[in-house]
């Protein structure tokens, strides 16, 4: 059992739809997402003790571009802000340690981002090695191919097994009125379809998605006096392996089951898993780090596969989980946030109904 020196609990949340095009500014997108959560916990926003971005300057091609963003939170008078270039989930992650000092009582998150204006192939993969990687524009769909063929090439999964995940997926994102994309497909279906990065076809990776994500977070007594319902958040750790892929193996992620270990992640029963698959074959390697079984339904909301906001894909599978679990579909889950190609950064995030 993990010992945390406060008890913190998520007490709203808000995400907008993964737009395959958002016709307006990156503020524009997040605003209505923090007025929800703001108004869902009737706090004046300045009441707010810490605010916490993640969101990424290469989408927009700016230096600091984050600091516009600010205009969707109310920057006068002047917050007590930070920013992460990073997915939300890490903005969260920074939330949750500050408040575990104990001087402070809430905290808003935030994460987005914008592909739609530009390639997010070429402005992730200058994100890579400046020495070695970008040069040859290495960007994360290749790496993703390179990690398919090399579960083929070590037995450890078939493109039917892909199919299958993308099926499921959009299958579930029907139920879901954020996703992007959602339907019945059929694995044949599927394997008919001609490749894009081979072995990966163009469902096995996530459409171009637009959109934000926003929740507040709150230390327990003050979380009990916003929420009826809190969700609490009773773990969370993130860890690295090499960003050269040559450096590890590609079929397993040692990142993600130190973070399980570190979250005591099977301390107890694991309803739900709202992980951070991006392209279909990172499922099968998730689910084996974790060791997930059959008990344990694996991204009811559809996924990244069924919209992918960038920045923000992270922390709305802490969302995802949230709500799943505020609406009694489950009493314990984990939300899992990835960064950096082929499954290099990983965050995992053990969420609890109220008891």
């Amino acid at each position: 059992m993990v010992s945390l020196a406060e008890d913190v609990a998520i007490v709203a949340f808000e995400q907008t739809p993964s737009h395959a095009h958002f016709n307006d500014s990156e503020p524009a997108m997040i605003m209505p997402c923090v007025n929800s959560v703001i108004k869902q916990v009737g706090m004046d926003r300045h009441d707010i003790d810490f605010t916490i971005a993640g969101s990424c300057d290469y989408l927009s091609g700016m230096p600091f571009a984050f600091v516009m963003n600010i205009d969707a939170v109310g920057a006068w008078p002047p917050v007590y802000e930070s920013h992460v270039e990073m997915d939300g989930a890490w903005a969260l992650f920074e939330g949750f340690v500050r408040l575990q000092s104990g001087d402070i009582d809430t905290v808003l998150v935030s994460g987005s981002g914008k592909c739609s204006p530009g390639s997010y192939r070429e402005g992730f993969s200058l994100q890579t090695d400046p020495y070695v990687h970008a040069p040859i524009g290495l960007d994360p769909r290749t790496q993703a191919g390179f990690q398919a063929q090399a579960l083929i090439a070590a037995g450890k999964a078939t493109e039917r097994d892909f199919a299958e995940v993308v099926s499921r997926s959009h299958a579930n994102a029907k139920n879901n009125p954020n996703a992007q994309l959602s339907g019945d497909l059929s694995v044949e279906e599927l394997l008919a379809e001609p490749y894009v990065q081979q072995p990966l076809r163009r469902l096995d990776c996530p459409p171009t998605s637009d959109g934000a994500a926003a929740m507040i977070i709150a230390r327990a007594d003050k979380a009990r006096e916003l929420c009826d319902n809190p969700v609490w958040i009773r773990a969370i750790d993130h860890r690295i392996d090499s960003h050269h892929p040559t450096l590890r193996d590609l079929t397993d992620s040692p990142s993600v089951r130190i973070a399980a270990d570190r979250v005591g992640l099977h301390d107890g029963p694991v309803d739900i898993a709202e992980l951070t698959v991006t392209y279909s074959p990172e499922e099968i390697i998730l689910r084996d780090a974790l060791g997930l079984n059959g008990d344990t339904s694996v991204n009811p909301s559809g996924g990244p596969l069924t919209g992918s906001p960038f920045m923000a894909v992270g922390l709305t599978r802490v969302i995802e989980l949230a709500r799943a679990i505020r609406n009694g579909d489950g009493g314990r889950g984990v939300a899992h946030a990835s960064s950096g190609p082929a499954l290099q950064q990983n965050l995992l995030c053990v969420l609890e109904g109220d008891s």
